[in-house]
């Protein structure tokens, strides 16, 4: 079974998405940003989701986890919880 280990930021908007996807890809560090901006518990862990297999996070989450290149922010990911920055931090297939 396919197993990924990710971290993400979650916001209201999408403009707040791109605008700390903006800041990332300027030298900010994602897990100083996910403190401070992310609405998910996960936040106070840098946005660190921890590992899990195919499922066990909602559908359109799962799609870019099981997906994208790993160590590649992605987003904006809109979900029934808002819109997310997500990254990939390991992979086995």
């Amino acid at each position: 079974m396919a197993l990924a280990s990710a971290r993400h930021i979650l916001v209201s908007s999408e403009d707040s998405c791109l605008t700390l996807k903006n800041e990332i890809e300027a030298g900010s560090d994602f897990a100083d940003l996910a403190k401070k901006h992310s609405s998910c518990p996960s936040g106070a862990q840098g946005g660190d989701l921890g590992e899990f297999g195919p499922g066990m996070m909602v559908p359109e989450f799962d799609k870019v986890v099981f997906s994208a290149p790993v160590g590649q922010v992605q987003g904006p990911v809109k979900t029934q919880f808002g819109y997310h920055l997500l990254e990939v931090t390991s992979r086995q297939d």
